[in-house]
């Protein structure tokens, strides 16, 4: 779990200096950029595929998750994303669901995972046999 000043660092927004800037190849650039990692995740639905392949295969995602937003976590999760080889729209459709649900965490309150949050549910009654009426009632208690 990363901790509330990392996490911000992580999710600012940068100067334009700093952004992702999308080729499609050496030379050709998309027009788009994306200064937060909440813009990357925006420009993952509608940048090139050409320029998702480019980038994820010349470790340029990883870098730039590494380097500027100081992101190791989720620079290793494109890394193994990069090992499965993927193109065309399954690259993007496994880029995007690990960019957002990374982000997505960021954002959201992390609950303390110490045993003090966790309760030992209660003892529930089952009751098996017959009904009152028909006669015995055996009552068990399930743990």
């Amino acid at each position: 779990m990363l901790n509330e000043p990392k996490t911000s660092r992580i999710l600012r927004p940068l100067p334009r200096d700093k952004a992702f800037y999308f080729f499609t190849s050496i030379g050709n650039y998309t027009g788009e950029s994306a200064a937060s990692l909440e813009e990357f995740v925006k420009k993952i639905l509608d940048i090139d595929i050409k320029s998702l392949e480019f980038h994820l295969y010349r470790k340029d995602f990883e870098k730039w998750i590494t380097e500027t937003l100081e992101d190791n976590i989720l620079a290793s999760k494109i890394k193994q994303l990069k090992e499965l080889k993927p193109i065309g729209i399954d690259l993007r459709d496994r880029l995007y669901l690990i960019v957002s649900k990374h982000c997505e965490n960021l954002k959201s309150p992390h609950l303390p995972s110490t045993p003090a949050t966790f309760t030992k549910p209660k003892p529930t009654r089952i009751i098996f046999g017959k009904t009152q009426s028909q006669g015995t009632v055996e009552t068990r208690v399930k743990e």
